[in-house]
């Protein structure tokens, strides 16, 4: 998220679950069938239910297509030409939990922060050269579980961007997490925003996502008792973002 915007707030909440805009089978009957999103807040359901794809053009009327095979989503078409100063135009992204009642099954959320154990998750993705973006995790912590609406605090991992954005707040600390540093930034107003942004952009990272829950409550921005209800991971564009491409995700808890 953008600094000083309040942008994604609105997006969250007009979220609404959209309709397929086309789906065609391809290889054998074992393989995933790929379909394409190109409805603003289209999604699908892939690898029997357990993770949620989103188009989610929640701050621009620009168009945003992706193709869809299982947990890997392409960027096939991105119109976007926001300003930097701004909120990013989408979130494309893969997810794990639950997002405004669109709930994934099978899986072991929502989860305390105090209690969480270890949450390991692995994101590999591919970006193009042109553009202005980052691509981050997005976690959702709330007293409520499985908040149905915004929730109270928002973890964000930044781990590529390109072009002149930042997250909100600002700067307050260099911190070594999974063998890795990360600029912690905090903010928000109408609900707690904590970013990390890793000091050597990557495509493809293995996170132990309970040691980043464990700095945010020692910081405040998140309460021990509040509730982990999703992990997603994506991609906010500003300008383009053809090309973004998610190859793999996964989230295991222990």
């Amino acid at each position: 998220m953008v600094n000083g915007t309040r942008g994604r707030l609105l997006g969250a909440v007009l979220f609404t679950t959209g309709v397929l805009a086309s789906s065609t089978a391809v290889g054998t009957a074992a393989a995933q069938p790929a379909t394409t999103l190109c409805d603003k807040y289209a999604s699908t359901r892939v690898e029997d239910g357990r993770y949620i794809v989103q188009n989610n053009v929640w701050g621009a009327e620009t168009r945003q297509c992706l193709d869809v095979d299982g947990t890997s989503f392409r960027v096939t078409t991105a119109e976007h030409d926001k300003p930097t100063d701004g909120a990013p135009a989408a979130y494309p992204s893969v997810y794990v939990g639950c997002h405004y009642d669109n709930c994934t099954t099978g899986d072991s959320l929502p989860l305390r922060a105090d209690r969480m154990g270890e949450v390991r998750t692995h994101w590999d993705i591919t970006t193009p050269d042109s553009g202005t973006y980052n691509a981050a995790y997005d976690l959702w912590f709330d007293p409520v579980a499985n908040q149905s609406g915004q929730n109270a605090a928002e973890l964000m991992i930044w781990v590529d961007r390109r072009g002149d954005i930042q997250p909100i707040g600002s700067p307050v600390a260099t911190v070594t997490i999974d063998g890795t540093r990360w600029e912690v930034w905090t903010g928000g107003e109408d609900w707690n925003v904590i970013s990390y942004v890793r000091a050597e952009p990557a495509e493809s990272v293995d996170l132990d996502l309970s040691a980043f829950t464990a700095d945010a409550v020692e910081r405040g921005s998140v309460a021990p008792h509040w509730y982990l209800n999703s992990v997603q991971a994506g991609f906010e564009p500003w300008v383009g973002g053809a090309g973004l491409a998610t190859n793999d995700f996964s989230v295991e808890t222990g």
